[in-house]
């Protein structure tokens, strides 16, 4: 199983972008898909998270408004839509997969609920 990551980049603070996750050696509808970010020195810390069909969702206080995790399970790929972008966003975004298709909000934020990840994508933004 691989999960390609892509879309990362340079950006001004207010600018946009759209991270990609697919998928290869999995039934991509059978998963929850979630993104995490991590900075030098800092842990894992969990952006947004989708269930399989797609129908339910939840966002980091911190991105809530801003970052809109969707799915397209016809092309099996994940989306992650990054506006109002700000220099604290700048991070490695990482995509994973896990879990039944049924996003529990109580462990969707967890780093073990998810057991295939992709590389990282980076994102920075200048202030």
């Amino acid at each position: 199983v691989q999960l390609q990551a892509s879309g990362g980049g340079l950006v001004q603070a207010g600018g946009s972008l759209r991270l990609s996750c697919v998928p290869s050696g999995l039934t991509f509808k059978n998963y929850n898909i979630a993104w995490f970010r991590q900075t030098p020195g800092k842990g894992s810390e969990f952006v947004a998270a989708i269930s399989g069909t797609g129908l339910n969702w939840y966002h980091a206080d911190s991105v809530r408004g801003r970052f809109t995790i969707s799915r397209d399970n016809n092309k099996n790929t994940g989306y992650l839509q990054m506006n109002s972008l700000k220099p604290e966003d700048t991070a490695d975004y990482y995509c994973a997969a896990g879990g039944s298709g049924i996003l529990d909000g109580n462990t969707a934020h967890f780093v073990s609920s998810y057991i295939y990840w992709g590389q990282g994508t980076q994102v920075t933004v200048s202030s």
